[in-house]
């Protein structure tokens, strides 16, 4: 095993220049979504404790602002991103929007759910084989109760979405389309609403490599002509270099390092973040392989979460930095991964430098930090 993960793919790795449309901004001002102290906790099985799938996050999306959430399956990402769009209710913290936090009655998530869309991976699972097109795109129309001209509105949405003309498209069936069209409506079906937000869980995952540059060009225009803001959930962090302002890393329930795109992907500080990089085909020094099992909510490893596997500890770099006891009995305090509300991004809580921040005592260490903070609970 490495002992020491390999440094970043450069700008010229295989995602991308730093001058992709993904990394053109930063918006700044207030949150439109955010999570604060966030937890999930789910029962646990054969007399197992309860399964922490998310274990206190803060995030937050601003207006405009596209924030790339990755990590490894099991992570909690996909739960996190249930609880902040209401399916999941939270064991503790809130989640708000638009500087109220989040009613659970079900007209108030009704009419939040209009203003945040959600986008699924699987758009054959996604669309009704039954529904055509219209049918598809109209029925967020119908469950709201619009009272405008839903042909009008139908056709302007499958427009925006890239399917052109769109009557074209309205009495064909989910089996007449390709994989890149199907993806296409479920993306109007969420537009037709007219939202604020999208949160769009591995959107391109299941599409042909030839398709997904065109699904992700499709989200950075909707963004440039309507404004929108985008959670995308995603194991890819290609994908995020590609599209995102910034980048939340998440693992074991946590985030453990977030900052703007280009300083994450290209300079990352947490061990995490450097294997999940080193698996880019451009990345120097070949793949890390992480050692130990894969992670369990339900058995969360005293001091930081990531110590059982983290190539930096098991490979001496941690005891030489004088942090190796403290990577296995201490934990650090929840990181804000959203650069939270009321926060303008330029403190250093959390670990974090000027623009970017990091939950690992290693990072800190090196950056010359003598604190080790332990986290709350």
């Amino acid at each position: 095993m490495t002992a020491s993960p390999p440094a970043a793919p450069g700008p010229t790795g295989p995602a991308g220049p730093p001058g992709s449309p993904g990394a053109s901004r930063s918006p700044a001002g207030p949150p439109l979504l955010s999570a604060r102290g966030v937890r999930v906790a789910f029962p646990g099985r054969h007399g197992a404790g309860p399964a922490r799938a998310v274990d206190g996050v803060d995030l937050a999306v601003r207006p405009g602002e596209i924030v790339a959430l990755v990590g490894e399956s099991g992570c909690g990402k996909t739960t996190l991103a249930r609880t902040l769009l209401g399916l999941v209710e939270p064991t503790a913290g809130y989640v708000s929007f638009d500087g109220r936090p989040l009613g659970r009655s079900g007209r108030s998530l009704k009419a939040y759910r209009k203003r945040v869309q959600l986008v699924l991976q699987d758009p054959s699972g996604s669309l009704n084989p039954r529904h055509t097109v219209y049918d598809a795109v109209a029925e967020g129309l119908r469950i709201h109760g619009y009272g405008g001209d839903e042909r009008a509105a139908v056709a302007k949405a499958l427009s925006r979405a890239g399917l052109r003309p769109p009557e074209r498209f309205f009495l064909r069936f989910p089996h007449e389309l390709s994989g890149g069209q199907r993806q296409r409506v479920v993306i109007a079906g969420a537009l037709v609403l007219e939202p604020e937000l999208l949160v769009a869980d591995e959107p391109v995952a299941s599409l042909d490599a030839s398709v997904r540059g065109e699904i992700l060009a499709l989200l950075l225009r909707l963004r440039a002509e309507l404004g929108l803001s985008a959670l995308v959930v995603t194991h890819d962090l290609g994908l995020a270099w590609n599209i995102a302002d910034r980048v939340a890393v998440m693992y074991l329930g946590r985030i453990v390092e977030s900052g703007p795109v280009e300083q994450v992907l290209t300079a990352p500080r947490h061990p995490y973040t450097r294997a999940l990089l080193s698996v880019l085909p451009e990345a120097p020094g070949g793949p890390v392989v992480l050692s130990g099992e894969p992670p369990d909510p339900a058995r969360v490893p005293e001091g930081c979460r990531f110590h059982p596997r983290c190539p930096v500890l098991l490979g001496g770099e941690a005891d030489r930095a004088g942090v190796a006891d403290a990577c296995r009995t201490r934990d650090l305090e929840i990181l804000d991964g959203g650069d939270g509300e009321g926060d303008d991004g330029g403190g250093d809580e959390g670990g974090g430098g000027p623009a970017g921040r990091v939950a690992c005592h290693w990072a800190h260490a090196r950056e010359g930090r003598d604190r080790v903070d332990p986290g709350p609970g």
